[in-house]
């Protein structure tokens, strides 16, 4: 791999990705670009475990703080977002680290994936109708409309009926499963992940600290301006729904989140994964030889 690399460092949430990243990033004079979905949003900062101002002035960061939390950022923007500041990067002969947890925004700019168009007429109509109606309504009527789609998603998954239910009223297919992917551009695929039982204990102290650095109160202040993607994040979720017992559901909720994450990333055959230093060194050391 040429000096001018790209790298991704992938795994659950609170893993320490963002730790190893700061090392490699020393280590290589690498520059980081966010690949956590709601690290997008200024101001969600506590709830996100965002870099540190300490952080970001010891490493160059992309892709911070770049919406208002009123905005619903897709991964079709992500991706062309993303996409240009490795170019951007790597152009000036620096390696770029891919960081982060939100698996299909990973996949995204490592694969080359390809996503159909929107129209914000149509998904705020179908967004009010999952509201009122439910999504068992509307999986019933994607049933209808397209069975293939609907066979391939939950009849829970309310935010996926209204993606599918919306590229068909646009006339277009939409693709329930990806097809085997095919690389953007070379990239070394890192997995970071210490086990279930560390990351486990580490979601839980990771979660009470975040209530002791006032987290409630970042979620009070943004409220009122939140739109539907910045509200749906682990933690926000819970504390919108209720402030006051949201602390025991948001280490459950991102327990989950944690596996849903892993289980992710450990279907991509091309992700190399450390549990340790020592062989994170092994992996790393094979740039340089």
């Amino acid at each position: 791999m040429s000096n001018a690399a790209l790298i991704a460092i992938v795994g659950p949430t609170a893993a320490g990705k963002s730790a190893v990243a700061m090392d490699v990033a020393h280590r290589l004079g690498a520059e980081i670009v966010n690949a956590d979905a709601f690290c997008l949003y200024r101001g969600m900062d506590i709830g996100t475990a965002k870099p540190s101002a300490a952080d970001q002035a010891a490493v160059v960061h992309h892709l911070l703080d770049t919406h208002d939390v009123e905005d619903d950022v897709d991964v079709a923007t992500y991706q062309v977002m993303a996409r240009a500041a490795i170019e951007e990067i790597i152009g000036r002969g620096t390696t770029a680290l891919l960081v982060g947890g939100s698996g299909l925004y990973v996949q995204a700019v490592l694969d080359d994936l390809r996503f159909p168009g929107t129209d914000p007429r149509i998904r705020a109509g179908l967004e009010d109708e999952l509201a009122a109606l439910g999504p068992q309504v509307l999986h019933e009527r994607l049933s209808r409309t397209d069975p293939q789609a609907a066979a391939a998603i939950l009849v829970t998954n309310g935010r996926r009926i209204v993606r599918a239910l919306e590229v068909n009223a646009m006339g277009q297919r939409f693709q329930a499963t990806l097809d085997e992917p095919k690389p953007w551009r070379p990239a070394l695929r890192i997995g970071w992940d210490p086990g279930v039982e560390s990351v486990d204990a580490a979601i839980a102290a990771r979660v009470h600290a975040m209530w002791e650095a006032g987290f409630v109160e970042e979620v009070r202040a943004l409220a009122p301006r939140m739109g539907r993607t910045a509200s749906r994040a682990v933690g926000y979720r819970q504390i919108l729904e209720d402030p006051d017992a949201a602390l025991e559901p948001t280490i459950i909720a991102t327990r989950r989140l944690a596996r849903r994450q892993r289980r992710w990333f450990r279907r991509d055959a091309g992700v190399q994964w450390a549990e340790s230093s020592s062989r994170l060194r092994q992996i790393l050391g094979r740039l340089e030889t």
